[in-house]
């Protein structure tokens, strides 16, 4: 074991202990003190799932964590027909993969370190827990070599999300591979024990709306069906989570803290 990821150990699993023993509930990132040089892969099932928790991110990124970005599948059954002139799935797909593009580039991912895997997908538009998708995970952690994963909680009620995480968990278990699992909150899930969480404020707030933005085909999707643009959706859920966890910000980004291999 690496001197990087014993000293990772040491903080995330002092987290993770303490959260799980009666006294103090979860403990804020500015409070926590992590290692140098770490690798973070951020694998989202969708693109937009690295938006969802970009405080967090950008905050990691400038501490020194390299991030990489891996999205699991193209999300082509999220955009509305005819939106931008997207009529078929390869349409809706290159047009969310460009948006992904522009929201990197705003964020400032450098475009070398997001890819999209396009993972095989059965007849619900889920990647399939088979052979193939486990190899290309496989082949991912093998590449990049993370110490920590950040990726929607498996306990939701979207299908993807939660075969995303099926597939990084038992690929690790497989492998024999260490990694730290940042499972964020999504509007979709169902329940998770919260270990670790963002503050943010009001100009965080509209960076990250900003940011948003830039996936236009799901901001018009949720305007046309729940009368509320995606930044607001996702912002809310932040205030709410920032409530729940009683933070010193408006806003705040949530975690489950995961010890996979």
């Amino acid at each position: 074991m690496s001197a990087g990821l014993r000293a990772l150990d040491a903080a995330l699993g002092a987290v993770h202990a303490q959260t799980r023993a009666s006294g103090p509930g979860p403990v804020s990132l500015d409070t926590l003190a992590l290692p140098p040089g770490l690798s973070g892969l951020v694998l989202a099932p969708h693109p937009d799932d690295f938006d969802a928790i970009a405080i967090t991110l950008r905050r990691l990124q400038a501490q020194g964590m390299r991030l990489h970005l891996a999205v699991c599948t193209t999300g082509a059954s999220g955009v509305e027909t005819g939106y931008a002139g997207a009529q078929t799935e390869e349409a809706k797909a290159a047009l969310r993969e460009r948006e992904q593009a522009a929201s990197c580039a705003f964020f400032g991912l450098p475009a070398a370190q997001c890819e999209f895997l396009r993972l095989p997908k059965d007849e619900g538009g889920n990647p399939r827990l088979d052979v193939a998708n486990h190899a290309a995970v496989q082949r991912l952690l093998a590449q990049q070599q993370p110490h920590c994963v950040f990726l929607p909680h498996g306990n939701d009620s979207n299908v993807t999300h939660q075969r995303t995480y099926a597939l990084i968990a038992a690929v690790a278990r497989q492998m024999h591979y260490p990694l730290w699992a940042w499972l964020n909150q999504d509007a979709k899930t169902l329940a998770m024990h919260k270990d670790l969480y963002t503050p943010f404020d009001e100009d965080a707030a509209r960076w990250k709306a900003e940011l948003l933005r830039f996936h236009a085909s799901q901001h018009q999707r949720n305007l046309n069906t729940r009368g509320q643009g995606f930044d607001a959706r996702v912002l809310r859920l932040n205030q709410q989570s920032a409530a729940e966890v009683l933070a010193d910000q408006p806003y705040a980004e949530v975690f489950e803290l995961q010890r996979l291999g």
